[in-house]
């Protein structure tokens, strides 16, 4: 990298850093208008990142707010991945699973038969 601070495309370092699958599913999500870059919204994938920068960006059900740390060689492994940003998010508490048949939601096969079997009906 010439001349003084290394910079590097927004979609390959989310690629890098391991955020997203494929370098074109991270160009596509820049491209939509839902990443945003030292809190500017950012629009196209060419633009550069440096170490320093802070991006927000949802991936799956939470928002992720990392600080750059680094400019990635390489798509390596986790570890190595891990090392490129700092992660700001907030820790968000999982999601419950889905409860099961309690009078709430689908019965389980299990919980049907017993069902149908209190009902009197025929299965077939």
């Amino acid at each position: 990298m010439e001349g003084g601070t290394a910079k590097i495309r927004i979609d390959k370092w989310l690629w890098h850093a391991r955020f997203f699958k494929t370098r074109s599913l991270a160009a596509k999500q820049v491209s939509a208008g839902h990443v945003r870059l030292n809190s500017g919204k950012i629009s196209k994938p060419a633009q550069n990142v440096t170490p320093g920068d802070v991006l927000t960006f949802p991936q799956g059900r939470q928002i992720r707010v990392v600080r750059v740390e680094a400019i990635g060689e390489r798509r390596g492994p986790a570890p190595e991945a891990q090392a490129l940003y700092h992660d700001m998010s907030e820790k968000q508490d999982s999601v419950p699973a889905n409860p099961r048949f309690e009078g709430k939601g689908r019965p389980d096969k299990k919980s049907r038969r017993a069902l149908d079997l209190t009902r009197g009906h025929d299965i077939y």
